[in-house]
């Protein structure tokens, strides 16, 4: 697929996961109080009548990936909007997330289009070292919450320190076989080679 994601650069590969370096970007975030498994499809909704038009601009805006999904309990690290959408829950279990797309590279806080839903916010997420884990399959909590433990395991493992909570991000549309799909997860890291 031919979507624009954020750029990062591969710090270090081991095993299992890997350690990136993202740059900055924008995202177009929506907070969702739902089931894991459901907050993704009630917020994919409204972002995409956002990014359909439904803007001050009445602009059109590409889509991009991935889509993420982190907790909405600690209001600092909420998750750009790309592809994949990413999912995470919060700290306490609350069933509160922030579900967000990555703006396309091309726009800048002053130019991207406004949102008309006051529930869409725009947001720059600083650059971060992320770990990452890849994996393919469905979008269930279990799959997830599998490859969570493992990266978690993992990063213990090498003595990695965790600074933020997990981000789900899902790279490829919900038709698309799950066999198929790139599936991530990313843990914030204080991390040096």
């Amino acid at each position: 697929m031919a979507i624009e994601k954020p750029e990062y650069k591969v710090v270090e590969e081991f095993a299992e996961f890997e350690i990136r370096e993202y740059a900055s970007y924008l995202v177009a975030e929506v907070e969702i109080e739902n089931d894991f498994e459901e907050a993704s499809s009630e917020a994919f909704g409204i972002l995409f009548d956002y990014i359909s038009g439904n803007n001050i601009k009445q602009k059109k805006i590409s889509m991009t990936a991935p889509v993420n999904q982190t907790s909405a309990e600690k209001k600092g690290e909420k998750i750009a909007m790309t592809a994949p959408v990413s999912q995470q829950q919060s700290d306490t279990g609350s069933g509160r997330y922030y579900v967000s797309f990555v703006v396309p590279g091309k726009y800048t806080p002053a130019t991207v289009p406004e949102p008309v839903n006051s529930r869409v916010n725009i947001r720059q997420v600083p650059g971060q070292i992320m770990a990452a884990i890849k994996y393919s399959g469905n979008w269930s909590r279990k799959r997830y919450n599998k490859h969570k433990k493992l990266l978690l395991r993992e990063l213990n493992k090498k003595n990695i320190e965790v600074t933020g909570n997990p981000v789900f991000a899902r790279y490829n549309p919900p038709f698309w076989p799950a066999f198929m799909r790139r599936n991530e997860i990313l843990i914030p890291v204080n991390y040096s080679p």
